[in-house]
């Protein structure tokens, strides 16, 4: 699942504040060697603001610190802040603000040269989406192979030779859709609302609903 994600901004609701742009003077815990210290001090320079950093070996010693009171705010990709969010004794404590002040797209990866595989995977995400746009889910996939509209023909794999040319089965999509869902519901159990991270959709979702991700026509 390719998932559009920024670096973002964690902090106690004990700050009362709902904007980084109140975060000047404020005290970071931050990931020693990696992009959020660039992108940190890029961000704050920009909004003439002000921070003092304290930086940490890895992931789990900054949200320590964070939770032991060493530091107001926590910045990271916003995913791994909503999941280190949860590791908190009290989650409910602390929210991660809306702002996001960089791009950190992340997608499946595959063996450079693996052909085969990587139009498998790329094909799969995409009929995830396309299922999502068309209305097709886990719940309905089975009464949608009796639907007359020629795309969702094409994608369950009643009409058309998609499978044949990814050397799957002509019902590969319908498989994949009865066993995992669409985009949607995979986000939703992964990282959306029904799983302990509850991220809104946001860039994440469908493009004709304001989003950016977008799947290709089966054809």
């Amino acid at each position: 699942m390719n998932y559009y994600d920024g670096q973002g901004f964690l902090v106690s609701k004990k700050l009362g504040v709902k904007s980084a742009k109140e975060l000047s003077g404020a005290t970071f815990c931050i990931q020693a060697g990696t992009t959020t210290e660039l992108n940190l001090t890029d961000y704050f320079k920009a909004n003439k603001m002000e921070y003092t950093p304290i930086t940490y070996d890895t992931s789990a010693q900054s949200i320590e610190g964070f939770e032991a009171g060493r530091c107001d705010a926590l910045t990271s990709d916003a995913s791994q802040l909503y999941g280190l969010r949860t590791t908190l004794k009290n989650p409910d404590s602390a929210i991660v603000l809306p702002e996001i002040i960089s791009k950190e797209p992340l997608g499946p990866v595959v063996r450079q040269g693996d052909d085969v595989w990587f139009n498998i995977v790329k094909w799969t995400q995409i009929a995830m989406l396309n299922a999502e746009e068309l209305g097709v889910n886990s719940a309905n996939v089975d009464e949608m192979l009796e639907s007359k509209n020629p795309n969702v023909q094409r994608l369950l794999g009643v009409t058309g030779d998609i499978g044949k040319n990814l050397g799957l089965d002509p019902k590969w999509a319908y498989n994949v859709i009865k066993q995992v869902g669409n985009y949607g519901e995979s986000f939703d159990r992964n990282v959306g609302k029904d799983s302990p991270l509850g991220i809104a959709r946001g860039l994440n979702a469908l493009w004709k609903d304001g989003g950016l991700q977008y799947g290709a026509p089966i054809r």
